[in-house]
């Protein structure tokens, strides 16, 4: 990676951004991490070199906050995104539109302006549609926005921004890296992965629901990224979903890893929407977080039997993911060992 001297990275502290920013360090790449919060990013890299990961305070939808510090930088990696409290309950396509559409072409206007011409885009499985075969590439866009969420249609049309950008400026070489449900350690959020899994711990979840999800690892997305700024080709995406599999077969893996018992009640769909417009009233009446939005039920619903090829990943750049159980234990073991240190430092 010795071409790319300084990359800037948006979503730093993120669970993707925070693995990335570390993967790009160890490679020997001065970062620039892009962070709205300061004390979270202290938090999240107070072991690593200051003087190789430099935390820029700022916020996507202010290109004020950070413009300054994209001069010099080699490589643009843009992992941020609105996207958690989406999946809260309620409508959010506002801030949505205006955070991942507006602020990534606001973004790209002022990269380009500092010199900046690579860009590591993180879009997701969100924009590609389905094929007949059950086997989903990345050449399968989905065309349809009335059959996706506000998130899903939010990346579609920022990839579609993206590429209009692309044709104004031909010089302006941008790879899409599309991830699946990421895990693993460092989410700080959590995100809704995260969050999972600490649900399933609490024993939160209500059973198994007849759902596909497509999980992969933080730290091998960021590796697809990494290899996509050195050898991806202009304009191409790549598909870093992971692997497929049923809930029931992701909450036995869950078992198998914790030993904690998973539930054995199956959840029909037609429960899952009422109990997600249950969680909502409730939330809107209580103020606190839904265990189950009906975004996510849509998502749920919509992503059945959906299966996503590794194939160009594993053809362009030699990398596979890692073992579904690894990503699983890491994560625990990362959420134990947080929540361990914070409550040392209350007693302390």
């Amino acid at each position: 990676m010795m071409y790319m001297q300084t990359a800037f990275v948006t979503g730093s502290t993120g669970l993707l951004g925070s693995n990335l920013v570390r993967q790009l360090a160890s490679g020997g790449v001065t970062v620039r991490a892009l962070a709205r919060d300061a004390a979270k990013a202290k938090a999240q890299f107070s072991d690593l070199d200051r003087r190789q990961v430099e935390v820029v305070v700022g916020d996507l939808k202010a290109p004020e906050s950070y413009r300054r510090h994209l001069p010099g930088a080699t490589t643009l990696y843009h992992t941020a995104a609105y996207f958690r409290d989406s999946y809260k309950g309620g409508k959010h396509w506002p801030e949505l539109f205006r955070t991942n559409v507006v602020g990534t072409l606001e973004l790209l206007g002022a990269a380009y302006a500092a010199g900046i011409r690579r860009v590591v885009h993180v879009s997701s499985i969100a924009v590609l549609g389905d094929s007949r075969n059950g086997l989903i590439t990345e050449d399968m866009l989905q065309s349809n926005l009335d059959l996706v969420d506000d998130y899903y249609r939010s990346k579609i049309e920022t990839d579609r921004g993206i590429r209009a950008f692309m044709d104004k400026h031909p010089d302006m070489h941008v790879s899409f890296v599309l991830p699946g449900w990421i895990h693993g350690p460092g989410d700080m959020g959590p995100t809704s992965a995260g969050q999972f899994v600490l649900d399933y711990m609490a024993g939160r979840l209500p059973g198994i629901v007849d759902a596909t999800v497509s999980v992969v690892d933080a730290r091998d997305v960021a590796q697809v990224m990494i290899r996509a700024a050195q050898a991806g080709h202009n304009g191409e995406r790549y598909l870093a979903a992971g692997h497929a599999l049923s809930m029931g077969e992701l909450l036995a893996a869950m078992e198998r890893v914790t030993g904690v018992p998973a539930p054995k009640r199956a959840v029909p769909k037609t429960l899952l929407f009422a109990v997600a417009l249950a969680q909502e009233a409730w939330a809107r009446l209580t103020g606190r977080p839904v265990l189950l939005s009906l975004a996510t039920a849509r998502v749920i619903s919509t992503d059945y039997g959906r299966r996503f090829s590794c194939e160009k990943i594993s053809r362009e750049f030699g990398i596979k993911f890692r073992a579904l159980e690894s990503t699983l234990r890491d994560e625990i073991e990362w959420f134990a060992a947080t929540r361990n240190a914070a409550a040392r430092s209350r007693v302390g």
